[in-house]
């Protein structure tokens, strides 16, 4: 099943796997998307699109962004927000090379489409951000200052990671919004894929 941009599905139909959703396709409250539907980078998706119960399905979308990412050359990392009710909200992946943006990481991406649907104007207490690695410096931080209200992310970082692998951002003690964490989540999937993609790199 293919949305065209501009094109609003009916409330109530449900997505089957695999699905497309390019940007500018509307997916109304109630609309079901499973995982192995595809979500654009920034996609704002509104609160009421159901995402299965369990961190694999989110991760499974998460992936399914970052598979998007080597496409423009970019580091393949994909991230999604749930809202408080475990809906999908938002989608991102990597961006620095599609845009030039050294600061568009997937869950900056992410982030920023999801407070555009949910929140007190830039928090987003109560949300999960799902991430495909474990996040940087930069990428910790901005989800701390966002208020997330939990972290789900699969590969960790020994190179630069900021959930506990080289430095533990959001749970320092000083932090005063502390997300809870969960960790490790098809890990071995997400980390293989960038693996590959580094590989190919190198082989050039």
């Amino acid at each position: 099943m293919t949305l065209t941009a501009g094109v609003t599905m009916p409330a109530g139909v449900t997505m089957p796997a695999g699905a497309a959703v390019p940007a500018g396709a509307a997916v109304p409250a109630g609309a079901a998307v499973p995982a192995g539907a595809a979500v654009p980078a920034g996609a704002a998706v509104p609160a009421g699109a159901a995402v299965p119960a369990g961190w694999g399905p989110a991760m499974r979308l998460a992936l399914d962004q970052a598979r998007l990412a080597p496409n423009t050359g970019d580091v393949p990392v994909g991230a999604v927000v749930l809202g408080p009710d475990g809906t999908l909200v938002a989608a991102g992946r990597n961006e620095r090379e599609a845009t030039g943006d050294p600061t568009a990481h997937a869950e900056i991406v992410a982030i920023r489409a999801a407070v555009r649907v949910v929140g007190d104007g830039w928090r987003l207490v109560g949300c999960t951000l799902v991430v495909t690695l474990e996040p940087c410096p930069m990428c910790a931080g901005a989800l701390v200052a966002a208020r997330v209200g939990r972290l789900v992310f699969g590969a960790y970082d020994e190179k630069a990671g900021a959930v506990g692998s080289v430095w533990d951002v959001v749970r320092d003690r000083r932090v005063l919004a502390r997300p809870d964490v969960v960790g490790g989540v098809l890990a071995a999937e997400c980390g293989q894929l960038l693996e590959r993609f580094f590989l190919g790199q190198r082989a050039r």
